[in-house]
């Protein structure tokens, strides 16, 4: 027998035994076991299995299993029955950022680093991704759902926080992709550390936050945004309450309470498989609203929620901030006149570009530049002029792509960071870019 054929074996052996065990516990009304006691629930039926297969090599002649056989064969039923079977190891590696799994194929890989790398298949037939998935949606997701042909895309957050998305039947080989999210990044002392921004730039955004501009941070897919937007949240002042929309709990507000102990996390979701019960990122702007915030985070603008949120930054919740995808500030404006259409809201351009004016304060830009994540380019929104938003860009590219302040800050604009604690001298660095 194989060690992947002993690992299925077993493995089958301890699902069965949990299920039974959930079932008794439904049954006398029970609670569900936390996380921590199912595991060692399943760990010392897994340990009771391999005095039986101890038993049965010995019986058979075959040299039994030395310890670190043993210990490899608990972890990899553990990760197969209670996390992701072969893929487990990948998402606790603090190196890999992305993971991209295309059938029985080699694993691709995306690093921290930038560094793109493959790695051994985590399933050995297309069939057996699939019901991964399913195994995975069934035990780790918050609602009930169903992979299949009938609903042949999943979207759903792990219990870490890494976001997953399968595919099936529309791909041509059932495909899974997960995008790890490092909660541990949550300063932009540390985003400094890192190389996405200088001092001058973090101090000019602390002060942006705390000075309660509306802010909306853009770039392409895997730029940093997310990680920015939960720097710049951070700035805040632990007594002003928060409401944060989210397609998927991404910002990880719940693990700095310290930081914000008066907040709510609204998510939305799918229907369920009757088609019933769609909470769309529009219904929950509209809920955040009631909810008596002091600043509404929206963790990613991709449809009609621009325009409550919008309205919401326009009449008193400063200090307001999303994500977009965009490949440049100027960028942000026509998608969010777009985006306010969607919202069943018929509004001529004017009018519209007049509410993004009186709402939005700065847009920040993120990009990758050699494979880092800087910021390039943030802009100050001064004025609507027709159909045109105008715009200053105060930080723009400089040297290796990274920000260095551009045109200057209007008086006015200065003067009230200034009195958030912002310090005027860090513009006048020589070259923008304060070296360490």
């Amino acid at each position: 027998m194989s060690s992947q054929q002993a690992v299925n074996r077993v493995a089958r052996t301890v699902g069965e035994a949990l299920a039974d065990h959930r079932v008794r516990r439904r049954a006398d009304h029970a609670q569900t076991l936390a996380a921590d006691d199912e595991r060692e629930l399943a760990r010392s039926i897994v340990v009771r299995q391999l005095d039986q297969l101890a038993a049965e090599h010995l019986a058979s002649g075959v040299a039994p299993m030395d310890e670190a056989e043993e210990s490899d064969l608990v972890e990899a039923v553990l990760a197969k029955v209670l996390g992701l079977g072969r893929v487990q190891p990948l998402l606790d590696d603090p190196e890999v950022g992305d993971i991209h799994i295309r059938g029985c194929a080699p694993a691709q890989l995306k690093l921290i680093d930038g560094r793109r790398v493959a790695a051994a298949p985590v399933v050995d037939t297309d069939d057996e991704l699939v019901d991964l998935v399913r195994l995975v949606a069934a035990r780790l997701g918050r609602t009930e759902r169903r992979f299949d042909a009938a609903n042949p895309d999943l979207n759903m957050q792990l219990p870490d926080g890494s976001r997953l998305f399968a595919t099936m039947d529309v791909s041509a080989r059932p495909s899974l992709v997960i995008r790890k999210h490092r909660f541990a990044l949550s300063s932009l002392v540390e985003l400094e550390d890192r190389g996405m921004l200088d001092r001058a730039l973090a101090g000019f955004l602390a002060a942006a936050v705390r000075a309660k501009r509306n802010i909306v941070i853009a770039g392409g897919t895997g730029s940093g945004k997310t990680t920015l937007l939960r720097a710049l949240l951070n700035e805040a002042e632990p007594s002003e309450r928060i409401v944060t929309i989210e397609d998927a709990y991404e910002l990880g507000l719940d693990r700095f309470e310290d930081r914000h102990p008066d907040h709510d996390m609204l998510q939305s979701r799918p229907a369920n498989i009757e088609g019933r019960g769609e909470i769309t990122m529009l219904d929950l702007a509209r809920m955040a609203l009631r909810m008596d915030p002091d600043r509404v985070i929206v963790g990613e603008v991709r449809g009609g929620e621009a325009f409550p949120m919008l309205m919401a930054m326009s009449q008193g919740n400063n200090g307001s901030m999303c994500t977009m995808h965009a490949d440049s500030a100027r960028a942000v404006f026509p998608k969010l006149i777009a985006y306010v259409a969607m919202a069943d809201v018929v509004l001529p351009a004017d009018t519209v570009n007049l509410l993004v004016a009186s709402a939005l304060h700065f847009v920040v830009h993120i990009d990758l530049v050699d494979g880092v994540r800087r910021v390039v380019s943030v802009r100050e929104v001064v004025d609507a002029d027709g159909a045109q938003i105008v715009s200053n860009e105060v930080f723009r590219a400089g040297p290796n792509g990274r920000a260095v302040p551009g045109y200057p800050l209007r008086d006015s604009t200065l003067a009230m960071l200034e009195r958030v604690g912002f310090d005027r001298r860090l513009l006048d660095c020589a070259d923008g870019w304060w070296q360490s």
